[in-house]
C-alpha cells in the first residue's frame, strides 16, 4: 500500500529483542483493516536478531519507518522516542509482542469522530500464552469502578499528538509503568474513552521486558509506581527503600502465574514488604503463598473472580458503546450540549471550579 504524504495515524513500537513474537505483532498491524497510516518501529539496541526481522519487514512494506538506536535507552525512554517520531495527529501505540485485532485501529478512530474532544481511546484486551493460547478474558468489571489504575493495556491506546505534548511525554523516573503514569496526566488535560471490547491480545510469557528485567530493580520500580498513585504523580521512592508495598509483589508474580508459572515470591514478601495489620497485606500474603503451593488452583480461582466481577458490572452499566475512563484525577466525558457550546479549556475550568465550591461547602 502506498503510503500518504500526511498519514492521518501514526502506529508506533518500540522494539528490543523481541523474538520469538515479533513477526507476528508486525502483521498484525499491516493487516489492520484500516490501512491509512504510517508505522514507525524503534529498534532499541536489539541483539537476539530483532533487528535483522526488522530490516527485513521494512523493505516489504513502505508505510514501515526504521528508526535504529545503538545503545538501549530502556522502556520509558524508547516510548518516548518513538512516539516524539511520529508525524500524524493521532498516535497508535502497539507492543512488539502482542497482537492487534483486523479492526483495532478503526474501531478507535471511530470513537475520536463520535467525541471530538477525546483526547485518549483505548480499548479492552484478551490475555495468551506464548503460544497464543487464550488464558484470560478482558476485565470489562474495571470500566465500571473509579480507579487510580488505567484499566486498559499500554500498546492498545490511540491518542491525539498534542494532548501527548502538553502532558510532556513519557518520564524517566517510570519504567516498567510507563503507561499508568503517561495516560494519567493525559487525563488530566482531555477525556479517555474505552472501547468495552477486546481489539487486542495481550502476550503473557516469561521472556517480556518486566520478566527479564533485574527482580530488585523491578520491584523498586513498581513500588513507585503504587506510591505515585497515591501522591497523584510524585515519583519519590519510598522513604525506607528496603521496604516495598505488598501490592509489589502480586502485581509481579501475576505475569508468572498467568504465563504457566510458580512464583516463589512469599519469603520475598516477607523480607521486603511494608507489612501491617490491614487488607493490603493479607491479600498479598494469601496470594504470593497460595501462588506458590497451588498456582493451577490459584488460576481458576482468578478466572472465575473475573468472571463475577464482569456479570456484576454488566448489571451496573451498559457495555454497547465507548465507555469513558474516570479516575480521581480524569477530565470527566462532557454532555453533547456542553461539549458543543464550549470549547475543551472552559469545560476543565468548570470541572475544577466545580471541585472548589464543592471542597469550601464542605469546610463550612
Amino acid at each position: 500500500m502506498k503510503l500518504s504524504a500526511t498519514p492521518k495515524v501514526s502506529v508506533v513500537m518500540p522494539v528490543h529483542n523481541a523474538l520469538p513474537y515479533l513477526d507476528t505483532a508486525v502483521e498484525s498491524i499491516l493487516c489492520q483493516s484500516y490501512g491509512a497510516f504510517e508505522f514507525v518501529i524503534l529498534d532499541d539496541a536489539s541483539n537476539d536478531g530483532s533487528s535483522e526481522r526488522l530490516r527485513y519487514w521494512a523493505s516489504q512494506d513502505c508505510r514501515i519507518r526504521l528508526l535504529v538506536e545503538p545503545r538501549n535507552l530502556g522502556p520509558a525512554m524508547s516510548s518516548d522516542r518513538v512516539a516524539r517520531a511520529a508525524l500524524a495527529p493521532i498516535v497508535a501505540r502497539m507492543d512488539a509482542d502482542d497482537i492487534s485485532y483486523p479492526d483495532r485501529l478503526r474501531e478507535e478512530l471511530a470513537v475520536f469522530e463520535d467525541h471530538p474532544r477525546t483526547g485518549v481511546v483505548a480499548c479492552l484486551c484478551d490475555f495468551v500464552d506464548c503460544n497464543g493460547r487464550r488464558l484470560r478474558g478482558s476485565e470489562q468489571w474495571r470500566l465500571a469502578r473509579r480507579s487510580p489504575f488505567v484499566p486498559f493495556a499500554h500498546g492498545a491506546m490511540m491518542y491525539r499528538r498534542e494532548v501527548f505534548e502538553q502532558a510532556g511525554g513519557y518520564r524517566r523516573g517510570s519504567e516498567y509503568w510507563e503507561d499508568q503514569d503517561l495516560v494519567t496526566r493525559m487525563s488530566r488535560i482531555a477525556p479517555v474513552m474505552v472501547v468495552p471490547s477486546p481489539l487486542y491480545r495481550v502476550r503473557l510469557s516469561s521472556t517480556s521486558t518486566r520478566a527479564a528485567s533485574d527482580a530488585a530493580s523491578l520491584e523498586h520500580a513498581v513500588d513507585i509506581m503504587y506510591r505515585s498513585t497515591e501522591r497523584t504523580g510524585d515519583l519519590r521512592a519510598a522513604n525506607d527503600p528496603d521496604k516495598l508495598d505488598p501490592r509489589v509483589f502480586i502485581s509481579l508474580g501475576s505475569q508468572l502465574l498467568w504465563a504457566g508459572g510458580r512464583p516463589h515470591l512469599f519469603r520475598r514478601l516477607l523480607d521486603r514488604g511494608m507489612l501491617a495489620l490491614n487488607i493490603r497485606t493479607a491479600t498479598a500474603l494469601v496470594w504470593t503463598a497460595w501462588a506458590s503451593l497451588e498456582p493451577r488452583s490459584l488460576r481458576i480461582f482468578l478466572r472465575s473472580l473475573l468472571f463475577a466481577r464482569n456479570i456484576h458490572a454488566s448489571l451496573k452499566m451498559r457495555f454497547d458503546g465507548p465507555v469513558p475512563w474516570s479516575s480521581s484525577n480524569a477530565v470527566p466525558e462532557p454532555d453533547v450540549a456542553s461539549r458543543r457550546a464550549r470549547p475543551l479549556f472552559e469545560e476543565q475550568l468548570a470541572v475544577q471550579s466545580s471541585g472548589a465550591l464543592r471542597a469550601r461547602r464542605r469546610a463550612k
